[in-house]
């Protein structure tokens, strides 16, 4: 069928006078079901929907937002598959220098709070075109939310954008239902009733199944008032128990959030992921050398949606739900047997996974009929008792995408919960994972190993890991296999001392764990640990948690984390002394790379200041695949 118009001449081309809807976003077009831009405009489509894109405008003007003249239904506005601040900023506020999601890697196609921006313009181009906002940037701020760039509390950006609709989650049946209603002749402004979005009003009807948060006014004079409006989001989020939600305004206006949409089921997630995409990114970027971020998805399929797993720096909970559907056997096959016979392909599946890859369906049978625990996690501090524990589908599947004709290798990158297969009682996940699914080294996703860091974390304790690290080594002995684990880590989290990053780069070097990735704790809307971050709360006991936010010690903490590096020695020694370990010096600063005596001060490195700015550019860096997590 071809990619969608991106040009005025590719709409006349295919015999349009006038596009339907008009999808603005901030990434460079690619039309791969990796993308929320491809699936909501190939859905659209399929709904017989004309669907024009108008991928990274220039914000300048009004100018290239009539570059299709008036929509007859709408513009739908994304800023991309990351949040336009993330995208730009290192945790330690630095400019990044490339963009995945752009043609050619360059910085700098969109602008910050490109929800905003986006929205303000095609506004200025046509006043009473409704406006839709959606994606990562607009559902994790569709409240009042703690802005780390700015560091205060920014207001809902429904109204900063002076959108019409918000949608929130996963938006297919959101996107769908509105176009529905709008091509019946509904209003925007009368809209109001669709779940999975949040709406403007005036007036509101409190009754049992609406809920009143405190007001923006009230969250942004007192931090207690923001956490106990963050716990009641938090616990308003799945579509059986979840209520409405209002914020109030001292304007007289209100933001109101409906209750999230279901899931998509299984034979819905099939139709989604089996509409035609291109699989690639727009030829006209070809030129500047495509987009980078195909590399990480366009040989991989995604299996499931949604993650019970609940840790507290993730905001999956808040975007995707915890109630976890996949995509049956035969769909993930017949889409395996397709990327099998792409011309670029070389043989190897580089994912088949989701959020969390070993998580296919609800955490229990009673989250299908009474909904997600509000009161506790299936996983954290231990597997709840009802928890299904279940990894034969999974392996069917795999098994079966071995066996296509030109597939050489089905490697699993998008994270394997360590804890959930340490729950199985059968070793038989574990023993094929290893056998067929890792190619040297496996990346688990500890994130520390103080337990009190942990339980910050909502992760499970340190012996967990030692067991899955034991259980693993054993198992790739037994195989003939020389396989190793590398962890990821976040370092600074909510909770986490000096103290306890001197216990974790301890940890490492007793174990010999050389960590791949680390990345200081990125405060970004709509996790349970930005709102501790931000209020110094655990916004679900009330109580106080520690947190590091001078630049000094977040630096310390991550430099800890790879004491190994020459960079980072002297970060090293300063908060050995500060912690009073300098017992210490020996273990972690004699693998620095320098011969000096660890014990003897050395003089200051030439260009300190630079040294110190490139051990943290890493941090926060956005992840190139739009479901991938850290598990």
């Amino acid at each position: 069928m071809g990619f969608l118009p991106i040009t005025k001449e590719e709409c006349e081309a295919r015999g349009w006078s006038q596009p339907d809807f008009v999808l603005i976003t901030g990434d460079g077009y690619i039309d791969h079901p990796s993308f929320g831009t491809a699936i909501i405009s190939r859905l659209l489509e399929n709904r017989g929907y004309k669907v024009a894109v108008l991928a990274q405008p220039d914000w300048n003007s009004k100018k290239d937002f009539m570059r299709f003249g008036r929509p007859r239904l709408g513009f739908l506005v994304n800023a991309g598959n990351v949040d336009s601040m993330v995208n730009h900023y290192s945790v330690f506020k630095h400019k990044r220098r490339t963009d995945a999601y752009s043609p050619g890697g360059e910085a700098g196609k969109r602008p910050n709070r490109a929800v905003i921006v986006y929205s303000n313009r095609a506004r200025e181009a046509y006043k009473d075109v409704p406006i839709i906002i959606g994606g990562l940037e607009a559902s994790l701020r569709r409240l009042g939310h703690y802005d780390y760039w700015d560091d205060k509390v920014r207001r809902s950006v429904l109204l900063d954008a002076k959108a019409d609709i918000l949608v929130y989650g996963m938006g297919e049946r959101a996107v769908v239902e509105i176009a529905e209603a709008l091509d019946s002749g509904i209003e925007a402004k009368d809209i109001g009733w669709i779940r999975g979005t949040c709406v403007k009003a005036r007036e509101i009807y409190m009754d049992e199944d609406t809920v009143l948060l405190p007001s923006f006014e009230s969250i942004v004079a007192s931090k207690k008032a923001y956490a106990e409006s963050f716990a009641l989001q938090y616990k308003n989020n799945d579509f059986i128990t979840a209520k409405r939600l209002v914020e109030q305004y001292a304007e007289g206006l209100y933001v109101v959030q409906n209750p999230p949409q279901p899931p998509l089921e299984t034979l819905e997630l099939d139709d989604v992921y089996g509409l035609p995409y291109e699989g690639t990114y727009h030829p006209s970027y070809e030129e500047a050398g495509g987009i980078p971020a195909i590399k990480e998805v366009e040989f991989s399929i995604i299996s499931s949606r949604g993650c019970f797993g609940g840790c507290a720096f993730c905001a999956l909970t808040y975007h995707q739900g915890r109630q976890v559907r996949g995509r049956s056997k035969e769909s993930i096959v017949k889409e395996g047997r397709r990327l099998a016979a792409l011309p670029g392909f070389k043989g190897y599946i580089h994912d088949v996974g989701g959020p969390t890859a070993n998580f296919r369906g609800p955490a229990c049978k009673k989250q299908l009929t009474r909904g997600g625990c509000t009161h506790k996690d299936c996983l954290y501090p231990a597997p709840c008792s009802q928890l299904e524990v279940d990894h034969k589908e999974y392996l069917e599947i795999l098994r079966a995408l071995r066996s296509i004709e030109g597939v050489k290798k089905v490697f699993i990158r998008s994270g394997v919960r360590f804890d959930y297969v340490m729950a199985d009682k059968s070793d038989e996940f574990l023993r094929e994972l290893c056998k067929y699914h890792v190619s040297g080294t496996l990346k688990v996703a500890p994130e520390h190993i103080s337990d009190r860091v942990l339980s910050y974390m909502h992760k499970p304790n340190k012996r967990v890991f030692e067991e899955f690290s034991s259980k693993y080594k054993k198992i790739n002995e037994q195989l003939g296999l020389k396989q190793y684990l590398i962890p990821y880590l976040i370092s600074s989290h909510p909770g986490s001392t000096l103290k306890d990053a001197v216990e974790l780069a301890e940890f490492l070097s007793d174990n010999g764990f050389v960590p791949d990735q680390v990345q200081d704790f990125y405060p970004t809307p709509g996790t349970l640990a930005t709102c501790m971050y931000y209020t110094e709360l655990d916004p679900l006991t009330m109580e106080r948690v520690y947190v590091a936010k001078t630049m000094e010690e977040k630096k310390m903490q991550r430099a800890l984390i790879h004491f190994n590096k020459p960079e980072n020695r002297e970060l090293v020694r300063a908060a050995l002394v500060k912690t009073g370990r300098e017992d210490l010096f020996g273990k972690l600063l004699r693998g620095s790379g320098r011969t000096q005596n660890p014990y003897k001060k050395e003089p200051p490195l030439r260009n300190q200041k630079e040294k110190t700015r490139s051990s943290g550019n890493r941090g926060g860096q956005p992840l190139k695949k739009s479901n991938k997590r850290r598990s």
